[in-house]
């Protein structure tokens, strides 16, 4: 399967897709850790290979992500890290975010995550903003779901990422 990166070109994620596969199982389910935090994902994603191609690995990735309980969604998230800002923003922008952030973790007792794929990185921080300010009005159960969907949306982007055919064959993933 072929699909765009940021930058437009087409990537074919096949021959990452093949030298992932081949990976002993222990190195396969760390490079799926790095993907989402929750081990039982990353040992489900990594015990169900070999995947024939980028979309049926996207697709069991969706699957197993709708399968995370809660205390598997709670490891995930203490995996994140907070989305954050070059060290070069603005003071204000910095000191914006850690309050924002501070109020989320508060209010929901994790991190926020989102995935910022649709936007530029000049957008990022008003993103990230904007999104904490919509999801500190949503119910603790509302919350859940919408984290647990951006997770999946994370894990996707990652898993995207680590199939990259540039990827050195010989490098460790």
């Amino acid at each position: 399967m072929v699909a765009p990166p940021a930058d437009g070109a087409p990537v074919d994620h096949a021959a990452g897709l093949a030298h992932f596969n081949s990976l002993p199982f222990a190195a396969a389910e760390a490079a799926f850790l790095e993907c989402c935090g929750s081990l039982r994902w990353a040992h489900r994603m990594a015990a169900h290979r070999p995947y024939p191609d980028l979309g049926a690995l996207l697709a069991a990735s969706d699957e197993a992500g709708y399968d995370l309980a809660a205390g598997d969604i709670a490891e995930a998230l203490a995996a994140e890290p907070a989305p954050c800002l070059h060290h070069d923003a603005p003071r204000a922008a910095h000191l914006a975010l850690r309050a924002a952030h501070a109020a989320y973790e508060s209010r929901f007792g994790h991190t926020f995550v989102i995935c910022l794929d649709a936007h530029g990185p000049s957008q990022h921080v008003d993103q990230v903003l904007a999104g904490i300010r919509v999801r500190m009005e949503h119910d603790v159960d509302e919350e859940r779901a919408v984290t647990a969907e951006e997770l999946r949306r994370l894990a996707r982007r990652r898993i995207v990422e680590l199939m990259t055919a540039d990827r050195g064959r010989n490098e460790p993933l």
